[in-house]
């Protein structure tokens, strides 16, 4: 049931401020990180969000996303970490989010957006979660050794699967409960600080994720993660609905293309554009 990823070059979610402002900010994680939209593109997601409103208050040096993948499990967020590459970026860090777990556990998950029902294995689901319970603390771990200046947050999960029977969601979220718990207690264990978004979304959040066949939010989703992050971090900072973009989604296949066009362009590319992107079959994980 894994998802074969397919890596591609694309400079994308570097932005360079003026030095008016002393945050640099790099988002981790999988497609949540990354913008993912309920219809399989890329836009405005919460660390946008978050690097837009930090921008707006004079905060923000720097951003990046390039270390954000969908698809990618915390042994992905792991190992990308620990590339050369992606410790050059992450060293001059004051701000990290991570968004990992949720595909450990979602990729041993069976669902049927017709007739909403889900399937999954117990003893499967418990190995899924012991790899988080491991793997965050070492992604923790790293970040701190790789920025010891950064504060790092990490990202909880809403409820995936509002559209399925009721009768069906309560063994579901039993399992995403513990999957918070692990995120929580790791965090708070090794000095990070946890943000729950579950709260906000409730079981029912079908306008935020209004795909049956999608797990991901709308930008309004992304929204409330934001605000929910900033509760944490500075709670007069609140994202309204008149701050959001107007939306600008990206297919995978436009990314694709102007990638190929930018390769073939003369103009060279900014100082600190990481080219990475990573796209997933049509499975519907985070």
């Amino acid at each position: 049931m894994l998802c074969a990823l397919i890596i591609l070059a694309v400079s994308f979610g570097t932005i360079t401020v003026e030095a008016q402002g002393s945050e640099v900010y790099i988002a981790l994680g999988d497609s949540l990180a990354a913008g993912q939209t309920p219809n399989r593109a890329i836009d405005t997601g919460y660390t946008d969000l978050i690097a837009q409103k930090l921008t707006r208050t004079g905060q923000l040096a720097y951003y990046s996303k390039a270390l954000a993948f969908p698809g990618y499990t915390t042994a992905d967020v792991l190992a990308r970490v620990q590339l050369d590459e992606s410790k050059q970026l992450l060293k001059n860090a004051t701000l990290v989010t991570i968004s990992a777990g949720a595909n450990d556990l979602l990729q041993t998950v069976q669902v049927d957006a017709t007739s909403g029902s889900i399937a999954y294995k117990q003893i499967t689901a418990d190995f899924a979660l012991n790899n988080v319970r491991k793997n965050i603390e070492q992604i923790i771990q790293e970040v701190q050794a790789i920025a010891p200046q950064a504060k790092i947050y990490v990202m909880g999960y809403y409820f995936a699967y509002p559209h399925v029977r009721a009768s069906q969601k309560e063994g579901l979220k039993k399992e995403l409960d513990r999957l918070q718990t692990i995120l929580k207690t790791q965090s708070v264990a090794n000095g990070a600080t946890y943000v729950s978004v579950e709260e906000s979304f409730g079981q029912g959040a079908t306008t935020l994720l209004p795909n049956p066949a999608d797990v991901h939010p709308t930008m309004e989703g992304y929204r409330v993660m934001a605000n929910a992050f900033f509760s944490q971090y500075n709670n007069r900072l609140v994202v309204t609905q008149n701050e959001l973009p107007a939306p600008n989604p990206l297919t995978f296949e436009q990314i694709l293309n102007a990638d190929k066009d930018q390769e073939k362009s003369p103009v060279s590319k900014s100082e600190g554009m990481v080219k990475y992107y990573s796209l997933t079959e049509m499975k519907p994980l985070i």
